[in-house]
């Protein structure tokens, strides 16, 4: 599913989002329907993700897009999957997607405590069990295992060098916090560009369930600024990808 501003003429950048909605820019949005869990278990909805992006790419000039300004873009689960996306295009060779925005980052491996942190005890609209149902759904025999590819969880990878700029945004009070924060300081580590926001006393999904708080509008100009600045770099082109 495709959309893009009536009034605005000519190759606009798009936001290549894994479910959740889009945001008011002059930008085209696409929403990817990939194959949920347990359904389809990893990597099915990752190579969904996948195969839609090359698509929209390869047919960038069809659909009156620019191939070399697509933000991948999702929240919860997928934001978790664009994070894997960013991965995956990276080392299949590049070639589509040159920024991303990605929030938050899981990690498959089973649910750890946390001081301070009320959703780890049972607490929140997704606490620890309902993390570990949605892992068990997506992997299957293997949840839990030392041995995932980051692609599954991206919280697994040792290596994020090469990934195009990414913002990072989680609440403090919600089960990916630490994740999340690991994530953006492993990019920083690496070399890369990351913009991270760690929203307070925020739960998990704040912004959906609250959308008129003043947290939650904070939360939508700070990533509406990170786009129109990230979208209008000079000299975008191969080079980025």
């Amino acid at each position: 599913m495709s959309a893009r501003p009536a009034a605005v003429a000519g190759p606009l950048p798009v936001l290549y989002y894994l479910h959740g909605g889009g945001m008011t820019l002059e930008l085209a949005v696409v929403s990817v329907e990939y194959r949920p869990a347990p359904h389809a278990q990893y990597p099915g909805p990752v190579e969904d993700c996948y195969a839609g992006l090359v698509r929209v790419a390869e047919h960038a000039a069809g659909l009156g897009v620019d191939a070399y300004r697509i933000v991948i873009g999702g929240k919860s689960a997928g934001g978790g999957l664009a994070a894997a996306l960013a991965l995956l295009t990276r080392d299949r060779g590049g070639g589509a997607g040159t920024d991303r925005a990605a929030a938050p980052v899981p990690d498959a491996r089973r649910p750890r405590r946390h001081r301070l942190q009320p959703p780890d005890a049972g607490l929140g609209i997704w606490d620890r069990t309902s993390n570990a149902t949605a892992w068990q759904a997506l992997l299957g025999d293997r949840y839990g295992a030392a041995d995932l590819p980051p692609y599954a969880a991206p919280a697994r990878a040792t290596d994020l060098s090469g990934l195009p700029p990414a913002h990072i945004e989680v609440g403090s009070a919600e089960t990916f916090r630490d994740e999340d924060v690991a994530y953006a300081n492993a990019i920083w580590q690496a070399g890369g560009q990351a913009e991270l926001h760690v929203w307070p006393g925020a739960f998990h999904g704040f912004d959906g369930f609250a959308p008129q708080a003043a947290l939650s509008r904070d939360a939508r100009d700070a990533r509406s600024a990170w786009l129109r600045r990230i979208l209008a770099r000079p000299g975008a082109g191969p080079a980025d990808c």
